[in-house]
Order: C-alpha cells, then structure tokens, then sequence
C-alpha cells in the first residue's frame, strides 16, 4: 500500500466514523434537516420509512465503509458508498441558500464546500487505478 494511501485513507475515514456513530447514537438531532430530503427520497425509490430510521441506517452505513476505507478493504468500493451517502446528507443538511442571517449561512455554506471537498477526495479514491510510486519513493 502506498504511503500516501496508508496517510489519506484513514484521513479521509475519520469524518465518516465520528459522523456515523453520531447518527446511529442521536439519530433525532438529524432528523429535522433530513426531513426536507428524506421523504422525497423514499418516495421516489416507493419506500417507506421512518426518517430516523434512515438516518440510522445511513449512519451504520457510513461507520462500516468508512471502517473498509481506513483499512483499505475495498477502497474504491468503500469511497463509492460513501460518496453516494454524503450527497444527499450535504444537500439536506447544508441548504446554505435557505439561511436568512449572514452568520448561519457562511456557516451552512463552510460545510456544504467542505463535504464537496470530501466528496471530491472520494472520487479520486474511487477512480484511482494506477499504481504509483509513494511519498516513500516504493511503489505499492
């Protein structure tokens, strides 16, 4: 495994762990804001559930890709789950356009751009096909 790999995996994971057991401990602190997305969500797909579950459910899914991409078990599997997870978490969570007052909506939008950061990180895991020399100078 690169060294790089061995560094940004994990990086990359710990969000997802933290966030994950969030949700799966105190799924109602979501909920509020999961609910402008969540429901339109499931009635697309013609589901039916309750929002907390899916929080919950998302939170489980999110600690055990998270936990594959920090020890590199399926990687690029692991950032594709995650990626799918995080933008409909970014978009219900983060709506900085519907903040009225300055300071929440700097802070809404601080964390929609962060999670497209992380989103974009993702991607290039996802993608990453090619075998490369590391940091190290070895080549995994």
């Amino acid at each position: 495994m690169q060294l790089t790999h061995r560094l940004t995996y994990p990086l990359l994971a710990g969000i997802f762990l933290v966030g994950g057991m969030d949700a799966v401990k105190d799924p109602d602190s979501k909920v509020p804001r999961a609910e402008r997305v969540v429901p339109r969500i499931l009635s697309a797909l013609g589901v039916q559930a309750r929002t907390e579950d899916v929080v919950r459910v998302n939170g489980v899914v999110q600690v055990a890709a998270a936990a594959c991409l920090a020890a590199n078990v399926f990687p690029r599997i692991a950032a594709e789950v995650l990626v799918a997870s995080l933008l409909p978490t970014t978009i219900a969570g983060h709506r900085f356009w519907e903040e009225g007052e300055p300071a929440p909506r700097a802070m809404q939008l601080t964390h929609f751009l962060k999670n497209l950061a992380v989103i974009g990180g993702l991607v290039l895991v996802a993608t990453d096909r090619r075998k490369r020399a590391s940091l190290s100078g070895a080549r995994s």
